[in-house]
């Protein structure tokens, strides 16, 4: 059975970090591309990172680029997002999603979800 677990949100203040993380266990790990979404309240999920299969390429969305990385250690089945100068907009749930393949998982192309960790920047 896959499961997929997100930790690491948190509350913070604005301009602070924070690092999530997602292990993922029953599936080969190495053969998905995975990716971080985020959902606010009253908002539609969307992207916020994409990592390749070998964490060789990364893509991130206009809004988080120069503030987030994304990395994967493989050997850990692990999946991070190293989240820094935290804004009161990145308030919202974030969920690590894996797709099968090489595509970068989109909200109507997503194998396995998590749960998601919630994460609260106070102004």
């Amino acid at each position: 059975q896959v499961q997929v677990v997100e930790s690491g949100g948190g509350l913070v203040q604005a301009g602070g970090s924070l690092r999530l993380s997602c292990t993922a266990s029953g599936l080969t790990f190495e053969d998905y591309t995975m990716g971080w979404f985020r959902q606010a309240p009253g908002k539609e999920r969307e992207v916020v990172s994409c990592i390749g299969r070998r964490g060789t390429y990364t893509s991130y969305a206009d809004s988080v680029k120069g503030r987030f990385t994304s990395s994967r250690d493989n050997a850990k089945n692990t999946l991070y997002l190293q989240m820094s100068l935290l804004k009161s907009d990145d308030t919202a749930m974030y969920y690590c999603a894996a797709r099968r393949g090489t595509f970068c998982p989109r909200v109507g192309a997503v194998d396995y979800w998590g749960q998601g960790t919630q994460v609260t920047v106070s102004s």
